[in-house]
């Protein structure tokens, strides 16, 4: 048993079976001794970088393809730079995939016999492991890791007697050909281990339609460099016929096949057998038509000088041929006589019919993908102006419909949130409401004097209202439903007292504030659940703006007051009539009643004392009138006697009227106020904190 094991089995007393189990043990095991989860996050993003791999590696290898050029007239040689360039990539491809067979032998698998439910039990027994490995995809994951074209191109052709560039070309062609199969197939696992893992390659549609977008690319990079390779080994057979026509006695200097290899270019024999060879003329494919020897539908290579223009050049003509064909099946092809020349074209044919119809098909679908739902969007609102024109809906009316319907879709983007919430587990969406709901639900002051316990039993019964401008959220008078908490916007909430003559209030609500609070009142009613019946609206509420809120359906609130208890507390009897515009409106009247009354009674307090000092001057004008009638002054007090007689029958007088206008001016006040008296604001009905 492997320290593995041993560990695994002095850790749980026997091996671990479940994947929470395997990821307590990976903690603690050093990670050369670790057995890897198949669902694990971090074997994941391996297995998309070992998929991006795969793709380069496929890439690199129809490189080696370019590595024969036409290096002079009449021979071909080998393109060392290029072999270098394509030498070393593709060895960093080898090593990330002998690291993928090295993971491999570290992954666990899931029995067979355990898939009756759930995800099965892994078996972590690393010798399990590596002999179902070695039985499967070994051998395939092997053959396409070995540096095979890297050990063919610097060991062996240099080590033979006939390297020349056309046995180079046809060995490394051969041996490239051979691994380019192992290569491809090494994605179809990759592939489906990912869409078991994770349920798409591409997470998104733009990243799926641009993956098929490279694999059809890929084909064509394929393809194209298939052609090139095939064109020089069209060039060099020609060249390989003339020469062996030249190769007697009869023609001197005499054709040597190595003549056809650029390394023998400035030698005295092949100078003079290139001064007087016919083999450059008969292989010219601008004279195809004119020879026995047909180069059908390679003589683009050469007539366009593709064989001998740099590297970028000469790529980027061979993906535009190969991106030409697969996209029109191979119709523009002039193909020869020749049977492999036809089967080449048949093949191209049908792979682009393929490729052309996988990629079409898949690209549509990532693309329709995004426009599913702006689809759908569509239709809803051409049957809902059908439906508009059909039930003969008045202009405004249909323009507030529209108004909504626009301002939904902007909101939401067609997304039924209450419905993927719905189909989550419980916990999964009380978390999901506390991170959308939270933060909102505090900045209510009513809410924030609340403990986070009974936040979260708010926040899960919380849903999304949307309302346009100039919609009647609730009206005077109506059942209330639910309990508003605004978020963005601004209402208007008015209110006439029941409609009472001469009584009107209005505020405005913002973010932050909320309306509905009869339904906490009735909320709290003792034995409520004998009570049936709705809260009715104290207050009209209409929105001023576009409106975003969070709801409190009655049931929701009813079933969190009965829950918990806190809800009860004075502190939030204390805070729901402070923030309350109801009772804000209420206590608004009621001092204004008092201060009414007040001012009332202070001018009635005034007009009495002036009175009693009126009746007092009254008084000693009285006593005044007795002494002038007995005559008992003396003649010089008689004037005197007069003058201030005078004085207090004017005086006398002013009372007089002076007292008749405050009664008239009471009497007014009272009858005033008898018409004008505002209409009594009853006290709102108090919720009972105290009990249920």
């Amino acid at each position: 048993m492997n320290h593995f094991h041993r560990y695994a089995s002095t850790r749980f007393g026997r091996l671990p079976k479940t994947f929470s189990e395997l990821s307590d043990l990976r903690r603690e095991v050093p990670w050369w001794n670790q057995v890897l989860d198949p669902g694990s996050p971090t074997l994941t993003k391996w297995n998309y970088i070992i998929l991006c791999t795969c793709l380069v590696a496929l890439f690199l290898d129809p490189l080696y393809f370019f590595l024969p050029v036409i290096g002079a007239p009449g021979c071909m040689q080998i393109d060392l730079g290029l072999g270098i360039f394509v030498t070393f990539f593709r060895t960093v491809a080898d090593l990330f995939f002998f690291i993928h067979i090295t993971i491999k032998f570290r992954t666990a698998f899931v029995a067979p016999s355990s898939r009756v439910f759930g995800r099965g039990e892994l078996v972590m027994d690393r010798k399990a492991i590596a002999i179902r490995y070695l039985k499967s995809s070994f051998i395939i994951d092997l053959a396409a890791a070995l540096p095979l074209p890297q050990i063919v191109i610097w060991f062996i052709i240099p080590a033979s007697k006939s390297a020349t560039a056309a046995h180079a070309n046809h060995t490394l062609s051969f041996i490239v050909l051979l691994q380019y199969i192992p290569r491809f197939l090494i994605m179809f696992p990759i592939n489906r281990r990912i869409i078991k893992t994770t349920g798409v390659v591409a997470k998104t549609a733009w990243s799926g339609a641009a993956y098929n977008l490279v694999l059809y690319t890929l084909a064509s990079h394929v393809l194209g460099a298939s052609w090139y390779v095939l064109s020089i080994q069209r060039q060099y057979e020609c060249w390989r016929i003339e020469c062996s026509k030249e190769m007697n006695s009869t023609h001197s200097p005499s054709c040597n096949p190595y003549f056809l290899d650029c390394n023998t270019v400035g030698k005295s024999a092949r100078n003079a057998w290139l001064k007087k060879t016919n083999v450059i003329i008969n292989c010219d494919a601008l004279n195809d038509d004119d020879k026995d020897f047909q180069f059908g539908m390679f003589s683009d290579a050469f007539t366009n000088n593709v064989a001998s223009s740099d590297f970028p050049d000469k790529y980027f003509y061979c993906l535009w041929w190969g991106l030409k064909n697969l996209c029109s099946y191979g119709q523009s092809i002039m193909t020869s006589t020749l049977s492999s020349e036809t089967l080449f074209c048949i093949i191209i044919c049908i792979c682009g019919l393929v490729f052309f119809s996988h990629l079409i098909g898949n690209m549509q679908g990532y693309l329709q993908s995004t426009t599913a739902r702006l689809e759908e969007w569509r239709i809803r609102r051409r049957d809902t102006e059908e439906w508009m024109r059909h039930r003969q809906l008045p202009p405004d009316l249909q323009d507030r419909v529209r108004r909504f319907v626009n301002y939904q879709w902007t909101a939401t983007r067609g997304v039924d949130e209450e419905a993927i919430l719905k189909s989550l587990p419980l916990d999964l969406r009380r978390q999901i409401q506390r991170h959308l709901c939270l933060a909102l639900v505090r900045r209510v002051p009513f809410f924030a004097q609340m403990d986070d316990q009974l936040l979260d039993a708010i926040c899960e019964r919380l849903v999304s209202s949307l309302n346009t401008n100039d919609m009647f959220l609730v009206r005077e008078g109506d059942p209330v439903q639910e309990m508003l908490f605004i978020i963005r916007g601004k209402v208007e909430s008015s209110t006439t007292n029941g409609g009472r003559t001469g009584f009107y209030n209005s505020i405005t609500l913002g973010p932050g504030d909320f309306c509905g609070e009869e339904l906490l009142t009735w909320a709290l009613i003792p034995h409520s659940d004998s009570i049936i019946n709705l809260p009715l609206s104290t207050r009209t509420v209409k929105s001023i703006t576009e409106v975003e809120a969070f709801a409190l359906r009655a049931w929701d609130l009813r079933y969190v007051a009965k829950q918990f208890k806190r809800l009860h507390s004075k502190k939030l009897q204390h805070a729901f009539r402070y923030y309350s515009h109801q009772w804000r409106t209420w206590g608004a009247c009621f001092i204004q009643a008092a201060w009414r009354r007040y001012k009332r009674k202070k001018l009635a307090i005034e007009l009495a004392k002036q009175e009693q000092l009126y009746d007092d001057m009254y008084d000693m004008d009285d006593g005044a009138g007795a002494e002038y009638e007995d005559g008992d002054a003396s003649s010089s007090d008689q004037a005197n006697h007069a003058q201030h007689l005078g004085i207090t029958i004017l005086a006398s007088k002013f009372a007089k009227n002076t007292r008749k206008g405050a009664k008239k001016t009471v009497s007014r006040i009272n009858q005033d106020d008898s018409i004008l008296k505002m209409p009594k604001m009853f006290k709102p009905v108090e919720p009972d904190f105290s009990a249920l």
